[in-house]
């Protein structure tokens, strides 16, 4: 059958303004991080997609590596592109990274004009697209010049290969910087891409400020702790689970139980909230004004649907803010 989203797809999510750009994103947006390689079921990934368009999810973020393999993210998502999302493309935000390891020899990794420019080619055959919305340098690069990294993505913005560009973990002097070569050479900086969560918090460290400052977006990834946030681990370490899995960012050394015992507490308050313990983690992140959306990732259509419904509830009262702290101190 053709797919036809939801009429009503506009009516819940809330569109935040990105940093001082003119763009919109959406509160809660998709990455394909995992879940979307050519390992996965497709059609599980191919719901999960339609799912979050019908939701009002207009962002889908992307990495040359994602998959796995590196790069099959990317060709799964052109293929549903192609099949479902062709009509609706200039309704959605789609951006993708590079600056980690994607090809053997010197010019496959960090950040120079030539692996970048040569990597979104790539990320554009694979998706079938013309452009991307947004182009990250995926990670700080110690050996190759500011300027030249900066340079490349302002290239790619003239060259239409982008409409925005954008940073990934870049600390607070090293975003100042970026953002000052970018706007020199006449282009902004749209948005930058750290971790946040509530085990994670360095972007609180200074980072937020100079995004204000700077008047750039912030899209939030591993909100949820790579899933320790959720209730996934209360009960210890399932089969299924990303902890389970011979290789990943999570271990089952990563779920101690003084960890565990925390996302107890905090889970019983989540409950008192009447949220799950994963709408408030996505809560918790968006209640900073600098924060434009949080990047989720799903294994299933139900997980999307748990993520947007954290948005019927984001205040927080001094007292629950207090207590999350009190948890998160021991």
């Amino acid at each position: 059958m053709v797919y036809v989203p939801s009429e009503n797809r506009y009516n819940t999510m809330i569109y935040n303004r990105c940093g001082r750009s003119g763009l919109n994103l959406p509160a809660i947006s998709l990455g394909l991080w995992h879940n979307f390689g050519e390992i996965d079921v497709f059609e599980n990934a191919r719901a999960m997609l339609r799912r979050a368009f019908d939701l009002g999810i207009t962002h889908f973020d992307m990495a040359n590596n994602y998959g796995p393999p590196p790069g099959s993210a990317e060709e799964t998502f052109g293929q549903i592109m192609r099949k479902d999302l062709l009509p609706y493309r200039d309704e959605l935000v789609i951006s993708t990274k590079a600056g980690w390891g994607m090809w053997p020899g010197p010019y496959g990794d960090f950040g120079s004009r030539k692996y970048l420019v040569a990597s979104l080619d790539q990320s554009l055959k694979r998706m079938g697209l013309e452009y991307v919305d947004i182009f990250y340098h995926h990670r700080p690069d110690p050996e190759t010049p500011m300027e030249e990294t900066m340079g490349a993505l302002d290239y790619i913005i003239r060259s239409g290969r982008a409409l925005y560009v954008g940073i990934s973990m870049y600390n607070p002097q090293q975003t100042h910087r970026a953002a000052k070569l970018l706007r020199d050479l006449g282009t902004s900086c749209l948005i930058h891409q750290p971790n946040y969560s509530l085990f994670d918090r360095w972007v609180e460290d200074g980072l937020l400020d100079v995004l204000e400052e700077e008047g750039i977006g912030c899209i939030v990834f591993s909100p949820l702790d790579q899933g320790m946030l959720t209730d996934r681990y209360l009960q210890g370490i399932p089969d299924d689970s990303r902890a389970a899995r011979p290789q990943g960012f999570l271990t089952r050394e990563d779920v101690t139980e003084e960890k565990v015992a925390k996302v107890r507490k905090l889970n019983e308050l989540a409950k008192a909230r009447g949220q799950s313990m994963a709408q408030m983690a996505l809560a918790w992140v968006l209640r900073d004004k600098a924060v434009t959306s949080a990047l989720v990732g799903a294994s299933r259509v139900s997980q999307v649907e748990d993520s947007v419904a954290a948005l019927e509830k984001l205040e927080f009262t001094k007292d629950e803010l207090k207590a999350i702290d009190g948890i998160l101190q021991g």
